[in-house]
């Protein structure tokens, strides 16, 4: 396996990959919602802006299939975010990779890479500077803690009274284990998306290594890594959407 290019800054591992491929996820999300609504019309619509039209409509679905739509329209923006950022970020580590070799120490901005730092003659690391964001486990843990945040701050706004009950619902001896599922379901998030798109990643650099004969296989996995990136985005934005809904629909449950 390839070493990543971490650093350590301020006490705290810095992976460089990690920070480039999410630069360049969040840049290619940005230029196609840009080029997708640069020259929109009525009569006629380009390919872009009828394939963004088509997300936008899938998204209001896996709303729509969660909660009241007219409540979940705000929430239209998070998941179209979503579904284009992961998708996109699942899909970086298929077309290419690029890794570098170090046969001694290397610094970046001042501070020493930190696979290299006990490289002896003869020795080298290989560093892998272009992947998939989401095959760092670092990275979905980022997202998955931004939807467990979000979820639970709607469910104190919007639904306080419902959202702290439905802790010790239907029994107060069963808080401890709503409190458990509560803290499980970023975890969950997390490590599904990153378990799927790291072995994914992992079988490619396994097929590269087949040389010649390795060439149907990776054309056939790589096929099926397009349809796993979007499943994957599929689920976690759907589940987001789930967690978004039980917290913020105790109410209107409550009230027939």
């Amino acid at each position: 396996m390839h070493d990543a290019p971490i650093i350590n800054l301020g006490g705290f591992n810095l992976d460089l990959s990690a920070v480039l491929m999410l630069l360049v996820s969040g840049t290619l999300v940005f230029l196609l919602c840009i080029l997708a609504t640069r020259r929109l019309s009525v009569e006629n619509p380009g390919k872009l802006q009828n394939f963004m039209e088509w997300v936008v409509e899938f998204v209001q679905g896996i709303i729509g299939s969660t909660m009241d739509l007219k409540k979940g329209k705000p929430y239209v923006s998070l998941g179209l975010t979503l579904i284009l950022f992961i998708f996109i970020s699942n899909l970086l580590g298929l077309p290419m990779g690029f890794i570098t070799e170090a046969h001694k120490p290397e610094m970046i901005f001042g501070h020493v890479i930190e696979a290299t730092k006990d490289l002896a003659n003869g020795e080298h690391a290989e560093l892998l500077w272009w992947k998939s964001p989401t095959a760092d486990v670092s990275v979905t843990a980022g997202l998955a803690l931004i939807v467990f945040f979000l979820m639970n701050y709607l469910g104190l706004k919007n639904n306080r009274k419902h959202y702290l009950k439905h802790y010790v619902e239907p029994f107060p001896l069963l808080l401890p284990l709503n409190l458990i599922e509560n803290l499980a379901k970023p975890v969950a998030l997390a490590i599904r998306l990153y378990a799927n798109i790291f072995a994914g990643e992992v079988l490619i650099t396994v097929i590269l290594k087949l040389g010649l004969v390795g060439i149907p296989f990776m054309a056939a996995w790589q096929g099926f890594s397009v349809f796993v990136g979007a499943l994957q985005a599929y689920i976690f934005t759907i589940l987001t959407m789930v967690y978004i809904g039980q917290m913020t629909i105790h109410e209107e449950g409550e009230s027939h």
